[in-house]
């Protein structure tokens, strides 16, 4: 366990330390460490976690790192996954803030922030695309008309993401009471 624990908190450092853009862009680095690498997690169980990370309140690598780190290790899993997800963006944001007028007015530092922006896009589309191919693979023809509805709902009719998550949280117990009734008849 005790190398697994090391594993997990190097790996988050890592991947937390070289995540810009967002949480989102974190998933797709965990999912190639810890299902693709490690095989320590199945797609199927990311998916999850993915779900769990996102309804969650708080920031989504954090949220993830705590639902990783609990299946790969228990409570040490979390606060060793936890704490490497959270020291990278510390240290970034302590520089950043002590630097920030001499940032805010530079233009290479403008340019490069401008770069990445595209990079950022690109691994937040990979995520949703391996997410929905999941899905779709699946050939779960309710799954896909959630994900489709969800999409639809927020982009085009701008409908809460809140109201969106409740709504398919509530389709998930109902779905989940009809399956055990039938499993127990």
């Amino acid at each position: 366990m005790k190398d697994k624990l090391k594993t997990l908190f190097l790996s988050t450092l890592y991947l937390s330390a070289f995540t810009f853009g967002g949480g989102y862009v974190i998933i797709t680095l965990l999912k190639n460490k810890f299902v693709d690498e490690l095989k320590w997690i199945s797609e199927e169980e990311m998916l999850d976690f993915v779900a769990i990370a996102q309804s969650s309140p708080g920031p989504i690598a954090v949220n993830g790192a705590i639902v990783i780190g609990y299946k790969i290790c228990g409570f040490p899993g979390i606060l060793v996954a936890v704490l490497g997800a959270i020291i990278p963006p510390f240290v970034i944001l302590t520089v950043v803030s002590a630097f920030y007028a001499a940032f805010k007015t530079n233009p290479y530092i403008q340019s490069l922030l401008f770069g990445m922006k595209s990079g950022v896009s690109a691994v937040i589309v990979s995520v949703v695309w391996d997410m929905a191919f999941g899905i779709v693979k699946k050939k779960d023809l309710l799954l896909i008309v959630i994900m489709a509805a969800a999409f639809i709902l927020n982009y085009y009719l701008k409908v809460n993401v809140i109201l969106i998550i409740v709504a398919t949280l509530i389709i998930g117990i109902f779905r989940s009471l009809i399956k055990a009734r039938g499993e127990r008849v």
